[in-house]
């Protein structure tokens, strides 16, 4: 055990995030795949105007949870934010997992136009190599950018369509087109835009300075130790180690940790917007201090840790508030989901109030809109539970094709006298029952319903 320790102790926080890219990769194009009951984990399907989530199949009349999935996802940003910092930006952003991939897997890795610790020096393009390379890397990014765009769409367009409408071109060239103008925006984004994006564009950055605090865990340069490189107006005032106040300051003006830096700033500044949490610069410094046998001066840590000598506080009053938000958001989301009908069906009366037949016979029509949210072909029934003195007149069992509508006219009945009143009519409220005769414990549901009884003198 001691021995893991070590081995992830030592390990540079380049390499873990790359581990958690390749997990964050998997799950991405692997979710879509994935199928409970015929459902899939995650879909919002505006060609069958369904949500799955989690395995189970909402209709578009059933959204009342996307309010909830909202709250979740910010309440769940907010809370990762207060403890870790924009550790989603430097450790699952599509975003940075996709500038990693071209800049320092295809450009530098595979082309060798660029250099890892130093991802400010842009390739040089003056010589025709380069240019070749350059090319090359934007074709592989295009190829996998597609790729990246059709994942994208997977949560839209469930794979299984989405392969399937590919083979009709022609008849689908709107999927296509969203398709290929994603793809588009990938490759301009990743290898003109950059991480412009994360600067200029994305509005998270806009708001950490709000959800940090003193405990707040992020990169952060020590002070104490390497000492003041910039002064009160964040303007550089240190450029040389011998111009450094105190013998005892420990920076070596080596800039290793800016030159590294993919957003370009210096983390010596201080807490910056552009920053993103990736911690090359702790990877950088570590490298050059643990050659003087000294522990790095910028580290993934809090400002209490570092500059206040204050033991980080994980459990404290926001981050309380936001668990147990996210708790009470979840636990809703649960039980709302519990109680989710496995068909639905809308019971309308018709502009007219009833009916006085021969006989004293009572009728009250309804409209019935069934819809089949199961996923195979289903034979409806209806049946009234709680007034025997009404019955079905009109109303015949029928079978509904997966996700299909149908409008059924249902003719209520009664030849008893229900009401003796010579001043008014009177409302009389039953309740029916609609069940699938495949699964009638699984998929029912109970409706009430108004049948009009006349008063007295309506009879004769």
């Amino acid at each position: 055990m001691k021995e893991e320790n070590e081995f992830l102790k030592k390990t540079p926080f380049r390499i873990k995030r790359y581990y958690g890219y390749v997990i964050a990769t998997i799950v991405a194009l692997g979710l879509p795949f994935i199928r409970i009951d015929g459902n899939h984990i995650f879909l919002l399907s505006f060609d069958k105007k369904q949500l799955h989530l989690l395995g189970i199949a909402f209709d578009m009349q059933e959204l009342y949870l996307m309010p909830f999935l909202l709250m979740l996802l910010f309440l769940g940003i907010f809370a990762v934010t207060s403890l870790g910092g924009r550790a989603w930006c430097g450790w699952a952003c599509p975003q940075t997992i996709f500038r990693v991939i071209y800049r320092d897997l295809i450009e530098s890795k595979l082309l060798g136009l660029r250099r890892i610790k130093n991802k400010q020096k842009e390739p040089d393009l003056s010589k025709a190599e380069n240019k070749t390379k350059k090319v090359i890397g934007i074709i592989i990014w295009t190829c996998l950018a597609l790729i990246a765009a059709s994942d994208f769409m997977w949560y839209f367009v469930p794979p299984e369509d989405f392969f399937a409408y590919l083979q009709n071109p022609t008849e689908h060239m709107f999927l296509i087109g969203f398709v290929l103008c994603i793809a588009a925006f990938l490759v301009y984004d990743v290898i003109f835009l950059k991480e412009d994006f994360c600067v200029y564009i994305c509005p998270y950055s806009r708001v950490q300075s709000v959800l940090y605090d003193n405990d707040t865990y992020q990169a952060i340069y020590s002070t104490n130790r390497g000492g003041e490189i910039y002064n009160e107006n964040k303007e550089k005032i240190i450029f040389k180690a011998k111009d450094l106040p105190q013998a005892s300051n420990e920076c070596t003006t080596c800039e290793s940790c800016v030159t590294v830096c993919p957003t370009h700033i210096d983390i010596r500044k201080g807490l910056q917007l552009e920053c993103i949490n990736c911690l090359e610069c702790v990877d950088a410094c570590t490298t050059v201090m643990g050659k003087l046998g000294k522990p790095s001066l910028v580290q993934w840590s809090s400002t209490n840790a570092i500059k206040n000598n204050i033991p980080t506080k994980m459990v404290r009053k926001s981050t309380v508030m936001y668990f147990v938000a996210l708790l009470v958001v979840i636990g809703l989301l649960f039980v709302m989901g519990g109680e989710k009908e496995n068909m639905l069906l809308n019971v309308n009366k018709t502009t007219e109030l009833y009916k006085v037949k021969e006989n004293k016979v009572v009728a009250n029509n309804f409209v019935l809109l069934f819809q089949n949210t199961e996923s195979v072909p289903l034979t409806y029934v209806l049946e009234i539970v709680d007034n025997p003195d009404i019955r079905i007149e009109r109303f015949e069992p029928f079978t509904l094709s997966p996700g299909k509508l149908a409008k059924k006219v249902l003719v209520l009945e009664t030849d008893k006298v229900l009401v003796s009143d010579n001043t008014k009519d009177t409302p009389i409220t039953i309740t029916l029952k609609a069940y699938a005769k495949e699964d009638p414990e699984k998929v029912k549901v109970f409706r009430k319903a108004v049948f009009i009884y006349p008063r007295l003198d309506k009879l004769k």
